[in-house]
């Protein structure tokens, strides 16, 4: 571990390194410095790069042993360590305890998936190929090869576990990985780089670069890192993949989730879980999540019971101090961040929209805000606000429910209330996002599942086999002259 007094280290090629320059990470819930980080230099980025493609073929012909007991050994010393790396998470960045201690499991489950993918995942398809004459005698082989190096590119709402999605699966299909964490959040992917040096991977294999926003241009360009893992803001994302056609490039780009409550629904049991659970994940990161719920829709037949229910769900959650144990929504990332909450509210309060409950900042916080009567033109009904900031929609039909879940630019995921398997299987049909889960918001993330979005939300797939996936293509060879 760094000193207190002394930057911290990146890993460059599985070493520890310090650079010319520092990054000082501080508390969006108190301002205090949390620590001090070390910025490497363009050299020694090249080194990063040069050291990953060097290695590459090597990484890839490590034995499926090899690269899951370095996966194992992260998972066991995430449990070992993980009341100091959820303290970690939460004061860098302002995460409540509780959210950060999940994360910090959430991670360990990716590991863990992690390494049982290491070791089942390059087995090899086999296919006889003699159902036309030609083929008579022949067998193709299937196997998934590496692209070779990838770069991740992590944000910082998830600062621990979004990192992991970029390096477990690299890791187990054999893939070098320069990791670069978001700049307000960068230890928490330290953290995740010192675990790591202490295995037996390859130089070369993993490095953490805390590079400056600025200068990632090169790094994008590089082609020597044929794979983008991009996983951050619309724009920026898909600038990336425009200015790299021809890359593997996968992006997760967030949305503003529908939460829909069907009019089957409608017990107080329901009405109280729904309104339980849309008020925890609008509010549960500060709102900063790519599936945080940003819009109820609810049908009229129970919008009248369900509201009261859910603003008093949204008054009951603690806000304050994220080292708190009790707190279930601290700050923004920022002030800057909830600044521009705090602006896009104003902005819909003075077109029409009434605030049923919220509609305050303090600092880096803003208050779990309810509203109502949202114009469509607004940028809170068009985009995505990374806020503790929803809207209520009032549905007439389940038609009209799912369309307007669907009246939208991005399409992450949506949650449906309902008990009805046919209304279920209607809305899988009918919503036009990555995943529709059923009894619950749109925020469940399991992380072994595939997990991303359509049209603005981005392209490819996270969950350690579907990453995996992007990060590989298929090498056939055919064998000729045998008898089958």
């Amino acid at each position: 571990m760094t000193s207190a007094t002394s930057p911290h280290a990146f890993w460059l090629a599985g070493r520890q390194a310090t650079g010319e320059d520092t990054l000082e990470v501080t508390s969006p819930w108190d301002g205090r410095t949390v620590g001090t980080v070390s910025v490497p230099t363009s050299a020694q980025v090249e080194e990063a790069v040069a050291a990953a493609a060097s290695v590459a073929a090597e990484f890839a012909a490590t034995p499926a042993y090899v690269r899951a007991a370095a996966l194992d050994h992260v998972v066991r010393r995430l449990g070992e360590r993980a009341d100091e790396i959820a303290r970690l998470i939460s004061a860098e960045n302002g995460k409540p305890m509780k959210w950060a201690r999940v994360e910090v499991a959430r991670c360990s489950s990716v590991f863990r998936w992690a390494a049982d993918e290491a070791r089942r995942f390059n087995g090899g398809t086999a296919q006889r190929l003699d159902a036309d004459a030609g083929g008579t005698g022949r067998l193709a082989l299937t196997r998934r090869i590496p692209h070779g190096p990838v770069l991740g590119i992590a944000p910082f709402n998830f600062p621990l576990n979004l990192c992991a999605h970029k390096v477990a699966p690299a890791i187990a299909a054999g893939a070098p990985i320069i990791l670069k964490p978001a700049p307000a959040t960068p230890l928490s992917g330290l953290m995740l780089g010192e675990l790591l040096a202490e295995t037996d991977l390859p130089a070369g294999a993993f490095s953490v670069l805390p590079v400056p926003n600025e200068a990632m241009p090169d790094l994008v360009q590089d082609e020597r890192l044929p794979v983008i893992s991009f996983t951050g803001s619309v724009p920026v994302g898909w600038s990336i993949r425009d200015s790299v056609p021809r890359k593997r490039v996968t992006l997760e780009l967030g949305g503003n989730g529908a939460a829909v409550v069907l009019a089957d629904y409608s017990s107080d049991a329901d009405l109280d879980w729904a309104a339980q659970r849309i008020a925890t994940f609008s509010n549960y990161q500060g709102g900063q999540s790519c599936i945080s719920v940003q819009r109820a829709v609810v049908d009229d037949a129970v919008y009248d019971r369900f509201v009261p229910r859910l603003i008093a769900a949204v008054e009951a959650l603690v806000t304050g101090d994220p080292a708190d144990e009790a707190t279930d929504v601290g700050p923004l990332v920022s002030e800057e961040a909830a600044r521009r909450v705090e602006s896009w509210v104003d902005e819909a309060t003075g077109a029409g929209a009434k605030v049923l409950t919220g509609g305050r900042r303090e600092g880096a916080a803003y208050a779990p805000t309810v509203l109502e009567d949202l114009p469509a033109h607004t940028r809170l009904a068009q985009d995505e606000v990374f806020g503790p900031v929803m809207a209520l929609i009032r549905a007439g039909s389940e038609e009209e429910a799912f369309a307007a879940a669907n009246d939208s630019q991005f399409g992450l995921q949506a949650g449906v209330f309902t008990h009805d398997v046919q209304a279920a299987f209607r809305a899988h049909r009918a919503l036009e996002v990555g995943g529709v889960i059923i009894g619950d918001v749109p925020s469940y993330r399991a992380d072994q599942m595939p997990y991303g979005g359509v049209k603005a939300s981005g392209v490819g797939r996270e969950g350690v086999r579907f990453a995996m996936e992007d990060y590989t293509y298929e090498r056939v060879m055919v064998l000729t002259g045998l008898e089958l």
